[in-house]
């Protein structure tokens, strides 16, 4: 895999699939290697993602300084790799925590971006957040069959405090549309992949001022495309339309009968409704 140094001297490493313009994605998780957004749906048929692994996951370096895994910190990241690749400008997709990140980056950054694309994001650095109650009444649209009905059980206990590795095997068909083979295999990937001690410190409550945020975004003057799943609770759609709306050239596009990984859901969809936004702004 490629490498490129970045500011406080941490080796990151990058994947790269596909051919055509190039399009920078930050994986969520938080903090999970890239390796699980695999080729977005076949999105890298007509472009060239460039899949970064953040500090510390994946094939990318431990940092020297731990409080550098600070979502806020890894801004310096994407800009390095922005330099790193010689792109005066680029295009961007983040995905669930990603967002924050990518966020982040806009408000610092904006003349960097051309069109960015926020997949099922959360966005606290903005203060829209789901609550519990908004998660649970999604999983319930699920409610009906099994698997899905243990599955809200176990959700609901999770979000109740009942935060265990058990409990969350037990709700994971929730974030998929089909809990078949694919699925299951992505889901159980997870916990190879992802940093659950730098996941920590990347939502650290200090990490941003949300007003700030919001401010610095009005400079933005590339569209932003928020797609959400229209089953998702974090974000619920309504939460998205939110977070679109926060930003200065935003859409919204819900992607029916899909939840937290739209790209696995709908493929042709998915890819289709990216490639034609990255292309046109629409």
């Amino acid at each position: 895999m490629p490498t490129f140094s970045t500011y406080d001297g941490t080796e990151l490493a990058y994947r790269t699939l596909g051919e055509g313009p190039p399009l920078v994605c930050l994986p969520g998780g938080a903090m999970r290697a890239s390796r699980y957004l695999g080729d977005l749906g076949g999105l890298a048929a007509g472009r060239t993602l460039i899949l970064l692994d953040l500090r510390g996951t994946g094939d990318s370096a431990v940092p020297a300084d731990e409080s550098t895994y600070r979502v806020d910190r890894q801004v310096a990241d994407v800009e390095a790799l922005r330099v790193h690749l010689g792109l005066e400008r680029m295009d961007l997709l983040a995905h669930s925590a990603g967002g924050n990140l990518a966020l982040l980056y806009a408000a610092a950054h904006p003349q960097r971006l051309g069109r960015s694309v926020l997949v099922t994001p959360t966005a606290w650095v903005l203060d829209l957040a789901s609550t519990a109650a908004d998660r649970l009444a999604a999983a319930r649209l699920r409610a009906g069959a099994e698997p899905y009905d243990s599955a809200v059980e176990a959700y609901g206990r999770i979000l109740g405090g009942a935060d265990t590795d058990e409990e969350w095997d037990r709700a994971a068909p929730l974030f998929y549309r089909r809990w078949d083979g694919t699925a299951r295999a992505h889901y159980a990937a997870g916990e190879h992949e992802q940093n659950e001690k730098a996941a920590e410190a990347y939502v650290d409550p200090g990490a941003c001022d949300p007003l700030a945020t919001r401010a610095a975004l009005r400079r933005l003057t590339g569209e932003v495309l928020v797609l959400a799943g229209e089953l998702d609770g974090n974000p619920f759609p309504g939460l998205a339309e939110r977070i679109a709306a926060a930003l200065p050239a935003g859409l919204l596009d819900v992607q029916p009968d899909s939840v937290h990984y739209p790209w696995l859901d709908d493929p042709a969809r998915f890819a289709g409704r990216v490639e034609r936004f990255l292309a046109t702004g629409t």
